[in-house]
């Protein structure tokens, strides 16, 4: 059954202000649309768990593959469980990652293979893919800067060259799917971003 709501993801690389976005559009859009907003991995009480085990610093011997099924069996419940019935009732879902993330951290960044990753993202998500994902592009030196001020998870610890390899696939990813990815620029104020995002937000809702 297709969705009657619609459905936004936010991607871009560790520290690009994603988060920070994903609120701001909750408090701009929340007194016209039911507007549900989520994270990946997480999201549910079984995604939160695998989160936990995927994000955490000791958990240093997880092996890329066995990390992108993680990251999948997270989306399936995700999607099952909140995002298909949200988009059935008619609401705005806006999705702090998605599919995307899989293709650019495990792919150009831990080096699986791209077209192994995109079959996995058709399994665990029955094929949905956001109606508009807004790419956040920042300079990996500026995304660390900006990490810099919290505690880093097993993710971020990663150095500036996987950081390097990741905002390249998403740069791929965007030129390969133009019309449904747009890019931001990360580096900008939050005010300069939010109206980024509107402007493109304005076609689809």
């Amino acid at each position: 059954m297709r969705a009657k709501g619609k459905f936004i993801s936010l991607e871009g690389i560790d520290g690009c202000g994603k988060t920070t976005l994903r609120d701001q559009l909750y408090d701009y859009y929340k007194e016209k649309y039911e507007v549900l907003v989520l994270r990946e991995p997480g999201g549910t009480e079984v995604s939160e768990k695998i989160r936990d085990m995927l994000l955490d610093v000791r958990n240093v011997g997880i092996k890329p593959r066995t990390e992108a099924f993680l990251y999948a069996a997270s989306r399936s419940q995700l999607v099952e469980e909140m995002i298909l019935p949200a988009l059935q009732a008619g609401k705005i879902v806006i999705a702090d990652r998605f599919m995307d993330s899989t293709i650019a951290y495990q792919g150009y960044g831990r080096g699986l293979d791209i077209e192994f990753l995109q079959e996995l993202n058709h399994l665990c998500t029955g094929g949905l893919k956001p109606d508009l994902t807004l790419l956040l592009d920042i300079d990996p030196e500026e995304g660390q800067k900006r990490r810099n001020q919290d505690i880093p998870d097993r993710l971020e610890k990663e150095g500036l060259e996987f950081q390097s390899r990741v905002r390249a696939g998403y740069l791929a990813l965007q030129r390969a799917e133009p019309d449904r990815i747009k890019l931001l620029n990360g580096g900008a104020s939050i005010i300069e971003l939010r109206g980024q995002a509107l402007q493109h937000l304005a076609v689809l809702l």
